[in-house]
């Protein structure tokens, strides 16, 4: 497995408060696609300010954070609010077959698309088979 969200009990705990509490969960959903030499992971980021985004790695931990802020001016009276402002953050666990210090992330349309190359040694590979008598095939 090349890599693993953090805390799936802390996860489902909030979740419950969430839906206790009535509470708009600061979510960041994420999508993982394993590509023959990559990894990619895209995460929803809309409404948010590029400027806002931070893309960290620590000891194999990959955070993503990212700030919504309230837009709201002095003369206006907000009446509903549906959409969660403040700081998002999601961490994700990195597999050592992942080269983390390659790693690099794009911001178009909403979606924070994160590029994580995965090592030399990790990729597949044709495995030479050798028999008596016979040359190895290649």
């Amino acid at each position: 497995m090349l890599l693993t969200s953090i805390d799936p009990f802390m996860q489902e705990f909030e979740r419950q408060f969430d839906r206790l509490s009535r509470r708009q969960p600061a979510v960041m959903p994420m999508d993982g696609v394993r590509r023959k030499d990559e990894v990619l992971l895209r995460f929803d980021l809309p409404g948010i300010d590029p400027g806002s985004i931070e893309v960290t790695v620590d000891r194999g931990v990959l955070t993503v954070s990212a700030r919504r802020e309230e837009e709201i001016a002095e003369d206006e009276q907000l009446f509903v609010r549906e959409r969660t402002m403040g700081t998002f953050t999601r961490r994700v666990y990195l597999s050592e077959h992942l080269d983390s210090s390659a790693i690099d992330a794009a911001y178009d349309g909403g979606v924070l698309a994160v590029r994580i190359p995965v090592l030399e040694q990790a990729k597949p590979r044709k495995v030479e088979i050798q028999t008596p008598g016979r040359k190895a095939l290649k």
